[in-house]
């Protein structure tokens, strides 16, 4: 009977298929020219690199390369996840964040000037930079992300994926709950079928579980109803725009060109 057993255990795992792991790296050579074609843009000459240090993409106007953080991509399990990754780095790269940056030092070096703030006042400001740059690069994703075919959704579950801080598991909020807040009220204004349609994911049902008492609140107070809705106005209007002038200089961010006329003096 023992080797019956063992007979049918062993057809069986000849048979079965076999799963392997997914990939988010080796998805990016993929997901990340869908994502540019699909939105206009000229992927010929683009290279996509996964870095294992945090994504620098301050140079992208000079080398055509997209640094993606392996770190971020452990939180993606599939393409639509992946592409959350990816388009925030696009976003920051249309927008301009790191050249923005250089630009800010070009000018200091050029001008002779120096800011100064004590250590803690410094780490505050730059923290909400960062946020705040994040946001702004999620909204650019997310248009990006939804012309390209992906789901949207996939922004908030790679962010809440991750691990929370000591006061988001504290006040029962899920991990960078801020952000992704911001981006489900910018998705459920642009894209309101895609949260209908929702995201299969305990990561994304917990976050709206979440949410949907911060959005209810909302909708129930007429004046912050109001500036939510302006607010989204303008992100989507900003965003469009800023896509549209990356195509049209060819790749290069007002930022960018900025940068190249400073540099060049």
């Amino acid at each position: 009977m023992k080797k019956v057993l063992l007979s049918v255990i062993m057809a069986f795992a000849v048979i079965a298929p076999t799963y392997a792991a997914y990939d988010a790296s080796a998805q990016v050579q993929t997901v990340g020219p869908n994502l540019l074609t699909k939105n206009g843009i000229v992927a010929t000459d683009v290279k996509f690199a996964v870095v294992s240090d945090v994504a620098d993409n301050s140079n992208y106007a000079t080398t055509k390369t997209v640094n993606v953080s392996s770190a971020d991509l452990a939180f993606a399990g599939n393409d639509n996840e992946v592409a959350a990754v990816v388009a925030n780095e696009l976003g920051h790269i249309i927008i301009g964040h790191g050249t923005r940056s250089k630009v800010v030092n070009l000018l200091q070096v050029t001008t002779n000037t120096q800011i100064t703030t004590n250590e803690t006042a410094s780490t505050l400001v730059n923290n909400y930079k960062v946020t705040k740059e994040d946001k702004e690069a999620d909204v650019v994703a997310a248009n990006l992300m939804v012309t390209a075919g992906y789901n949207p959704l996939a922004i908030i579950v790679v962010q809440t994926k991750q691990t929370g801080t000591y006061w988001e598991t504290l006040q029962g909020k899920p991990a960078n709950a801020d952000r992704a807040m911001s981006a489900y009220n910018y998705i459920s204004y642009a894209y309101p079928e895609k949260v209908k349609a929702g995201y299969g994911c305990n990561e994304y049902r917990n976050f709206v579980a979440y949410a949907d008492p911060i959005v209810k609140e909302r909708q129930a107070n007429t004046k912050q109803e109001k500036k939510n809705t302006k607010e989204q106005e303008k992100a989507k209007k900003n965003s469009t725009s800023q896509l549209t002038k990356f195509r049209n200089r060819g790749g290069q961010s007002g930022w960018d060109a900025a940068y190249s006329i400073l540099n060049a003096q």
